[in-house]
């Protein structure tokens, strides 16, 4: 399961073999890995985890979502899945699909009450999120949307040490405290040598609606002091908006359609990070 030739980063993989942790499924054929980690939890990166993959979907690109956020999974509420449940066989567990051919694979679909907690230990989980890569059927995909888990700890690692992630994309809201934070993600992608395609600064501003000016709420010049310190991209920034902090409530079809407006440019930037 292992063959270099079935993993999305072999072109620009510089691990040995011998040594590289990654398995691959040789039923699968995953063509790009998107990580969406944060440090820290409370800043969107689920919400836009699915926003993501639901416009490279309309895009036209066969998409999948992985949650990998095992003890905290929030992505079948935001696709309006809560109710669903995975299916297994002997070889492979198959994922949940939405509506307009998602795949989707969260421990929810596989406990029988969403609200039970998951009071595992590190290792236990680790590997519920490597089955979660190399026993689900995710088949063709042009690209697999990974929802991380918040922090720099067992989990993180282990899905840049055991998932082929083509690169990062990283969540932050514009405050001091929480840039520090998302920082120590920076730090820990680039010491294990993953690609971060840039910064998603989510809640940084409102809209007026009587003039519809930008207004920022925080302070936008530590923004910019934190892309220049940490040498990062910004892939765009996205509003204070009921339609994202509702989306587990009411679902992404609900949202706006401004919002879907606000978002596309932002995954070309992702695209477009991904193909330099």
């Amino acid at each position: 399961m292992s063959e270099c030739n079935s993993c999305p980063s072999s072109e620009g993989c510089s691990k040995d073999k011998d040594s590289c942790m990654v398995k691959n499924n040789p039923l699968n054929n995953v063509k790009k890995i998107i990580g969406v980690m944060s440090g820290k939890g409370g800043v969107g990166k689920s919400s836009i985890s699915v926003l993501i993959a639901k416009n490279l979907k309309q895009l036209g690109y066969s998409v999948g979502i992985l949650d990998a956020d095992i003890t905290g999974p929030s992505v079948p509420r935001l696709l309006g899945l809560k109710d669903k449940k995975a299916s297994t066989t002997e070889q492979v567990i198959l994922p949940v699909t939405t509506s307009e051919g998602i795949k989707v694979m969260s421990l929810n679909f596989l406990i029988e009450n969403e609200d039970d907690p998951v009071i595992w230990r590190g290792p236990v989980i680790s590997g519920v999120v490597k089955q979660f890569w190399t026993d689900v059927l995710w088949e063709e995909l042009d690209y697999l949307i990974i929802d991380m888990p918040p922090g720099t700890g067992d989990v993180a690692l282990t899905v840049m040490q055991s998932i082929p992630i083509n690169g990062v994309v990283m969540v932050s809201v514009p405050q001091d405290m929480v840039s520090m934070i998302v920082s120590k993600a920076v730090n820990m992608a680039r010491k294990m040598d993953i690609n971060i395609l840039g910064v998603i600064e989510n809640m940084s501003y409102i809209t007026c609606p009587d003039c519809s000016k930008k207004i920022k709420v925080f302070n936008g010049e530590g923004t910019e002091e934190f892309l220049k310190e940490m040498n990062l991209k910004l892939l765009g920034e996205l509003p204070m908006q009921s339609s994202i902090s509702n989306l587990a409530q009411y679902g992404y079809e609900n949202a706006s359609e401004s919002l879907e407006l606000i978002f596309n440019p932002i995954v070309t930037n992702i695209i477009k990070e991904l193909e330099d």
